[in-house]
C-alpha cells in the first residue's frame, strides 16, 4: 500500500510541469468525482499577503460562533497535512490517501500538477464533511488558479502586490487582473485594503460585485479606553466593541481580523445567516484571544528572542522591517535568511536591511531553492553576512552560537525557511 509520502513523490511525476495555471484538466476531474458546485458555504481569499491570516481569523470566529468549518491553504510549513484542516485539525494521511485514490480513478488519462491533487483531495474531504463553513486560500494569482473552481459565497482580495511575476505578469496592474479572476457577478467582494490597482476596481463595475471597501464599509479603531491594545471593528450592520489585541503578533493582524469579520458580515447576508446571532463582540473577542498561525512574525521569547516570518517578497518585507523598528531591540538584530530562485532577492533585502545588523545566509533544498552560494551572489557586497551555511538548521545553530542574550534573531525568507527552523526550535 502506498504510504502518504509515495503519494506526493508520485503526484510531482504525472504532470510536464509543476505549475500549469488552468481550470480545464482540474475541472474535469472534478467533474467526474461530483464535486461541484459545492453545497457548502466558501469563503474564497486571494492576494498577495496576508491570506493565510486572514484564513485563520475566519475559522477561528466562526469555531467561535459554534460553526463547523473546513479549510485549505498552502503551502505548509512543516507536514502536508496542514494544508486540509477540519475544525482546526489537520486532516489525518488515510483520509488523504482515500481523497487521493478517488482522484486517481477518476482522472484516467488527464495528467494533474501537485497542486491540483491538493486542490481536489480538499474539495473531495469538504464533500464529505459537509462543513457549516469552508475557507479555502487561492494558490497562485486567482483566475487560473484550481481554487477558482469554487463559485464562492464571498470572495476576499486581501493585498495585491509584485509577487509571482512569472506567471501573473509584471505589474500590479496585470497581477490585480489575476487575482480579481475569483470575484463573481453579484457577490460580495471583500478587499482588505483600499490600495488597490484600477484593474480591481474594473473588476468590480463590470461584475456589478458588491465590494466591502475598508474605512468606507467596515473599519475598525483603537479605543480610547484604559485598556491597552484594545480596538472596535464596525461594518454595515455589526458593531463589535472593546475587542481585545489578537493573539497573533503584528499591527496588521487587526487588519487581517477586521477583513474577515467582513466577510463572516457579508456572509450573514447570504448563506450564513445563523451568523447574525452566533456572532457578537464576546465571541470575537474569544476567538481573537486564541487564534494561532505559526511563522507570521512569530515571537519565540528567550535569550536571544527569535521571530520567525514567512515574508518572501518586498511588501511582506516591508511590513517585517516596521514590526522590528517598533520593536526596538537592547541588542543586535541576526537575520537567518534563506530564499527561492524566483524572489525578488534584492528588494526583500533592501527592505530589512536597515533594521539588521548581521546577515547568516542559508540554502533551501529544494528544486526552486536557491543555494546560500547563490544567494550571497545576489547580495550586496557591502552586506554584513558573517555565515553562509548550507541549510537552515546549520544556519539556526549559528546563529545562536554567535548571538547575544540580548540579540534578537529573525528568520525569514520562505515557507521552506520557517519550517526547517520551527522543526530545530522544537516548536
Amino acid at each position: 500500500m502506498r504510504t502518504l509520502d509515495d503519494w506526493l513523490r508520485a503526484q510531482q511525476q504525472v504532470h510536464l510541469r509543476s505549475i500549469d495555471l488552468g481550470l480545464e484538466r482540474v475541472g474535469v476531474v472534478a467533474a467526474a468525482m461530483g464535486l461541484l458546485p459545492v453545497p457548502y458555504p466558501t469563503v474564497l481569499v486571494g492576494g498577495t499577503n496576508g491570506k493565510g491570516s486572514v484564513v485563520a481569523w475566519l475559522t477561528e470566529f466562526a469555531a467561535a460562533a459554534g460553526l463547523t468549518t473546513c479549510s485549505f491553504t498552502s503551502p505548509h510549513l512543516r507536514r502536508y497535512t496542514e494544508r486540509i484542516q477540519c475544525d482546526r485539525k489537520p486532516v489525518d494521511a488515510a483520509r488523504l490517501i482515500r481523497a487521493f485514490e478517488r482522484i486517481e480513478a477518476a482522472r484516467g488519462d488527464t495528467t494533474l500538477t501537485f497542486f491540483e491533487y491538493n486542490t481536489l483531495a480538499a474539495l473531495d474531504i469538504f464533500a464529505a464533511a459537509r462543513p457549516d463553513l469552508a475557507v479555502i486560500e487561492v494558490g497562485l494569482g486567482g483566475r487560473l488558479d484550481a481554487t477558482n473552481l469554487i463559485d464562492a459565497d464571498v470572495a476576499v482580495l486581501v493585498s495585491v502586490g509584485l509577487d509571482h511575476c512569472e506567471w501573473l505578469g509584471d505589474t500590479v496592474e496585470a497581477i490585480g487582473y489575476e487575482k480579481a479572476g475569483i470575484f463573481r457577478r453579484n457577490q460580495p467582494v471583500v478587499l482588505g485594503t483600499a490600495d488597490m490597482p484600477s484593474s480591481v476596481r474594473r473588476a468590480i463595475e463590470t461584475l456589478d460585485a458588491d465590494a466591502r471597501w475598508p474605512e468606507s464599509d467596515y473599519s475598525f479603531d483603537l479605543d480610547r479606553s484604559e485598556a491597552p491594545g484594545h480596538w472596535s471593528w464596525v461594518g454595515r450592520r455589526w458593531r463589535f466593541d472593546s475587542l481585545p489585541p489578537p493573539a497573533l503578533a503584528g499591527r496588521i493582524q487587526r487588519s487581517n481580523a477586521a477583513t474577515a469579520l467582513a466577510a463572516l458580515e457579508a456572509l450573514s447576508e447570504t448563506r450564513l445567516p445563523a451568523l447574525e446571532q452566533r456572532l457578537d463582540a464576546n465571541v470575537a473577542a474569544q476567538a481573537l484571544g486564541t487564534a494561532v498561525l505559526q511563522g507570521r512574525f512569530q515571537i519565540v521569547a528567550g535569550e536571544p528572542a527569535w521571530i520567525l516570518d514567512v515574508a518572501h517578497n518586498p511588501a511582506a518585507a516591508r511590513l517585517l522591517a516596521r514590526e522590528l523598528r517598533d520593536r526596538q531591540n537592547v541588542g543586535a538584530t541576526l537575520a537567518v535568511c534563506a530564499m527561492l530562485t524566483d524572489k525578488d532577492v534584492e528588494g526583500i533585502v533592501a527592505a530589512l536591511e536597515p533594521v539588521v545588523d548581521r546577515w547568516i545566509l542559508a540554502g533551501i533544498d529544494d528544486a526552486r531553492g536557491l543555494s546560500a552560494t547563490d544567494l550571497r551572489a545576489r547580495l550586496p557586497g557591502a552586506l554584513p553576512v558573517i555565515s553562509i551555511c548550507p541549510d537552515v538548521p546549520a544556519a539556526c545553530e549559528t546563529a545562536r552560537r554567535l548571538a547575544q542574550p540580548a540579540d534578537r534573531i529573525v528568520v525569514f525568507g520562505s515557507f521552506h525557511t520557517v519550517g526547517p527552523a520551527l522543526d530545530w526550535l522544537r516548536l
